[in-house]
């Protein structure tokens, strides 16, 4: 593990594979940190298939800085993933991501195409119940804790406890905030994920989509996932045309069967990740 300084930030990471070897960035999703299991489980698989392998934790997420100064959470996770290719000097690297991860994945890649090599995406969030949900989860219930308690209201939810534990500057970080702009941030926070007429994708238009002329691999949304519509992909695989479009290497319940198990015993959500690994690698050896 290794922290390193970007745009202001400290960022948590973590490079798996031989130096030099043609490099793949994986991004989670939620707010879930680089050791959520699966996660390293198909990192260690590509990188014994000679690639080398960035995990990184996004701000507000695992042990990096927290961080509410943006136009939109995910432009400031796009931007800080191309910031960190850059800084590490990986060159040219894939992006290879799920559920939230896509979407920043996909933003980062319009934002700064050069940086990217190819782009490989997996339960792409989508559809007005999904986005709606996201909305909710990300922000509404953080701009109420901080009408109703604070800023210290905040920093007692648990869900930025796991980042103060691990990166307890990050407790300063929210207390420090006032609340009146907080309550700002989040409302627009929020707005970002409202459903869009010309795009499936919060914060990228048709024009952004045009931008990535890199190779692009989708693996095709379930059927019966709402949080991940199959609607949401088939709208990005016609808004990029030149993409691969395959079926994902688990059964169309995967999302509700993990989110199930979650429920039931914690059970983690991105287990089944692995099996995308000789996909990956087979994509990216070109």
């Amino acid at each position: 593990m290794a922290t390193i300084n970007i745009n202001g930030l400290n960022i948590d990471y973590q490079l798996i594979g031989d130096a030099g070897a043609p490099a793949i960035a994986l991004t989670p999703g939620g707010r879930f940190p680089k050791e959520s299991p699966g996660l390293p489980e198909l990192a260690q698989a590509l990188a014994e298939g000679g690639r080398r392998v960035l995990l990184w934790d996004r701000p507000n997420c695992g042990a990096s800085d927290i961080c509410f100064d943006a136009e939109s959470e995910s432009e400031l996770h796009g931007r800080t993933l191309t910031s960190l290719i850059r800084e590490l000097d990986l060159g040219p690297t894939a992006l290879a991501a799920g559920s939230a991860g896509s979407r920043v994945s996909l933003i980062a890649a319009s934002r700064d195409p050069e940086i990217v090599s190819h782009l490989a995406l997996w339960w792409i969030s989508g559809g007005t119940l999904g986005l709606i949900s996201l909305a909710y989860y990300y922000c509404c219930d953080f701009g109420i804790a901080a009408s109703h308690g604070g800023m210290e209201a905040v920093a007692s939810m648990p869900g930025f406890a796991e980042q103060i534990a691990r990166n307890p500057r990050n407790r300063d970080i929210i207390l420090s905030q006032d609340v009146d702009k907080f309550i700002e941030t989040m409302e627009r926070w929020a707005t970002f994920y409202l459903p869009r007429e010309d795009s499936p994708i919060p914060g990228m238009s048709p024009a952004d989509f045009a931008r990535l002329t890199m190779p692009v691999r989708i693996y095709r949304n379930g059927v019966s996932d709402l949080s991940h519509p199959r609607a949401t992909s088939d709208w990005v695989r016609e808004l990029i045309p030149h993409a691969e479009y395959l079926e994902a290497p688990w059964a169309d319940t995967e999302w509700n069967d993990r989110c199930a198990a979650q429920l039931k015993d914690g059970s983690p959500l991105f287990i089944g990740w692995p099996a995308l690994a000789p996909g990956l690698l087979e994509f990216t050896a070109s």
